[in-house]
């Protein structure tokens, strides 16, 4: 139920907003995802990425995001950041390059501009 003043579908240019339609268009990349807490499922996917993701019968815009190692389209076909991580780590991406690629910074600019708010 929305508030009284509030603009549930906020548009800020830029960011994709993870809401319920994003959790829905996400929940197969999620899941599959939230099963790498798992290092035999973090093996399995590292010794065939294909039939992994079609086992998560991930979209093609997933499995797109998910072969070009592109967080960004990740985030955008419904990934959760989050669950997203689970991937990274496997990718060998710290949690730094990870922001550096949603602020469009290098992971060096990205950690002087972190080191420059403390």
């Amino acid at each position: 139920m929305e508030q009284p003043g509030y603009d549930y579908h906020v548009d800020i240019p830029g960011t994709t907003i993870f809401d319920g339609r994003m959790a829905m268009k996400g929940y197969a990349l999620n899941k599959m995802c939230y099963s790498f807490n798992s290092r035999e499922n973090r093996e399995a996917f590292a010794a065939d990425e294909d039939a992994y993701m079609a086992n998560y019968r991930l979209s093609d815009a997933q499995r797109d995001a998910v072969r070009a190692r592109d967080i960004l389209g990740m985030i955008e076909a419904g990934g959760n950041i989050y669950y997203l991580a689970k991937l990274a780590g496997i990718f060998k991406l710290s949690v730094q390059d990870v922001g550096g690629l949603q602020t469009g910074r290098t992971t060096e600019e990205f950690q002087d501009f972190l080191n420059s708010q403390a």
